[in-house]
């Protein structure tokens, strides 16, 4: 919490400085997004440890492909009229157990796993309603390089080595289906002289890594606000949530939203699909609470998001916390 409270410190008094405005809006190739969620934020090292993930979406000046557009419109639930974008993503994710300085730990605990990945979403945006559907491909076990990627960070801030890998799933290759509809600022007010508005979401995915249905909302509370759809998140996420409104004045705003998840699939829990591996008995529903805030000016938005999540397998002792942090450029 120490380290949280001085990233949003950090934040406050970057945005409390003067910002460059310019007149005209200079033409954009895309904005590049750099996400990183990691449970240092909360000072814990456990469970969902570590996340990286790039994206990048094209300008919506820039012509969509043409391979974009004819799978857009053979998408059944996408409005004909609309805004078709595209945008892809590459990451990384990585789970553990408690206690990573075991060499082999208990059967009760999450099994070491790995999720190695690239992504390519489609977004359709008509008026205040965003439709995203994204592919998913990547490989979970040793060949996603999670081991060599936590050894050498803990061997760089010199942390605990983790142990345990040996443990860790086996390879799998993997496919996930991912869509959401999100209704921007569903419902719009003002409050103390500052903009308020609520966005819900439904969505699901579909595969041999993630299986679930969700939904949720997002309330935004700031001086402008502009015409996203929130900060980017790794999973869930779709790359076009990477993508923003430039404007010429500095803008802020704080947000919470909560999210429901009813999971019929979860490979970091439920094991390898094919080959015996660890695995624990995961929870049937799970939920999100977040928190956080946005600053954005002309083609730099900067963002911070807690997430406070409950309980995935019915052996973990309490829920998890973690934080995104996540830099987003347009060029």
């Amino acid at each position: 919490m120490k380290l949280l409270m001085m990233l949003i410190t950090a934040l406050l008094i970057a945005a409390s400085g003067p910002f460059p405005s310019w007149a005209a809006e200079p033409a954009r190739n895309g904005t590049f997004s750099f996400v990183l969620e990691n449970d240092l934020f909360s000072g814990k090292d456990r469970h969902y440890t570590n996340g990286m993930r790039l994206i990048w979406v094209p300008d919506k000046a820039v012509p969509t492909p043409k391979w974009a557009m004819k799978l857009a419109g053979l998408v059944p639930w996408f409005p004909e009229q609309g805004e078709v974008n595209h945008g892809y993503a590459l990451g990384q994710s990585m789970f553990t157990p408690s206690d990573i300085t075991l060499t082999d730990p208990p059967s009760e605990e999450r099994p070491y796993a790995g999720w190695l990945y690239a992504t390519i979403g489609l977004a359709v945006e008509s008026g205040r309603q965003l439709d995203q559907l994204g592919i998913t491909l990547g490989m979970v076990g040793p060949a996603s390089f999670a081991e060599q990627s936590q050894t050498f960070i803990h061997r760089f801030i010199d942390s605990d080595e983790p142990e345990g890998w040996d443990t860790q799933l086996e390879n799998e290759p993997g496919i996930v289906l991912t869509c959401q509809r999100s209704w921007r600022g569903l419902v719009t007010t003002t409050f103390s002289g500052n903009q308020l508005d609520f966005t819900p979401h439904i969505g699901a995915a579909l595969g041999n890594v993630f299986t679930y249905g969700s939904g949720g909302l997002t309330v935004r509370y700031g001086r402008i606000l502009p015409r996203d759809y929130g900060p980017p998140r790794i999973q869930p996420g779709l790359p076009g949530s990477g993508d923003f409104s430039s404007k010429n004045d500095f803008g802020w705003y704080l947000f919470a939203g909560i999210e429901g998840r009813a999971v019929a699939r979860n490979i970091f829990l439920d094991g390898n699909t094919f080959r015996e591996s660890r695995s624990v008995d995961k929870k049937p529903f799970v939920g999100d609470l977040q928190f956080g805030i946005v600053l954005d000016w002309s083609d730099i938005r900067l963002s911070y998001t807690h997430v406070l999540r409950s309980r995935e397998f019915r052996s973990q002792d309490s829920h998890d916390d973690f934080g995104s942090f996540s830099l987003s450029i347009k060029f």
